[in-house]
């Protein structure tokens, strides 16, 4: 028996895959369980369109992370923050303080898509990685001076 799956169902497939299971757990299983549907012109139809909506807004998503990284490639931040002797910082500077640096200067960055190498503990210059999609990343200058 053909099913679509309407969830991702383990050991089976993911969502709006066409998938072949025995009569038994297709009809016991999956389509008592609103898991899956039956394969008709129509579903099939319905699947085909949605897959191709999600093709084209994964490759509208991998376009804008392009143009952002264009932006955002080489640019320069700095940050404030409070520091004892030697330059050494009270604290850290975390992805958050990069991130709402970044927004002020008109950037939607979440604190997820930054990524710190290793931890910014003194004052100087430093390199940190953004990472705008799967297959799209940038190196920024991160500029930490003393209070």
């Amino acid at each position: 028996m053909k099913v679509i799956l309407l969830q991702d169902v383990k050991n089976v497939g993911k969502v709006n895959d066409v998938v072949e299971v025995s009569d038994g757990y297709g009809r016991n299983f999956l389509l008592k369980n609103k898991l899956a549907k039956e394969t008709s012109a129509a579903n099939m139809n319905e699947v085909k369109l949605k897959k191709g909506a999600e093709a084209e807004h994964a490759r509208r998503a991998l376009e804008e992370a392009k143009a952002t990284a264009e932006k955002l490639e080489g640019k320069k931040i700095t940050l404030k923050m409070k520091s004892g002797e030697g330059g050494k910082l009270y604290g850290a500077v975390t992805d958050k303080d990069v991130s709402d640096e970044l927004k002020k200067n008109g950037f939607e960055i979440t604190k997820k898509q930054v990524v710190i190498k290793d931890t910014i503990k003194n004052v100087g210059t430093f390199g940190v990685r953004i990472k705008l999609h799967p297959k799209v990343s940038c190196e920024i200058t991160v500029e930490v001076e003393a209070l």
